[in-house]
């Protein structure tokens, strides 16, 4: 951490966006991945594939939302 003289409202900001990235990209995987499973009619498959991969997501934009937010740039 470059700058200890961070604003309290800057870290409220930062943990509003890692909760809305993450929060967006698992409720994003489910319903593309239940709409999967409705088309072709299998049933648990792309519900679960889906979860898993909105939550992978959400944690890769999460991570890089943080070392952006402690680099400085």
């Amino acid at each position: 951490m470059k700058d200890r003289n961070r604003h309290p409202l800057q870290a409220m900001a930062l943990v509003s966006i890692i909760l809305s990235q993450l929060a967006g990209s698992v409720l994003i995987g489910l319903f593309s991945g239940r709409w999967a499973d409705q088309w072709l009619d299998t049933e648990p498959l792309f519900l679960i594939l889906g979860l898993l991969l909105g939550l992978a997501a959400g944690v890769f934009m999460m991570l890089r939302t943080v070392h952006h937010f402690f680099s400085g740039d």
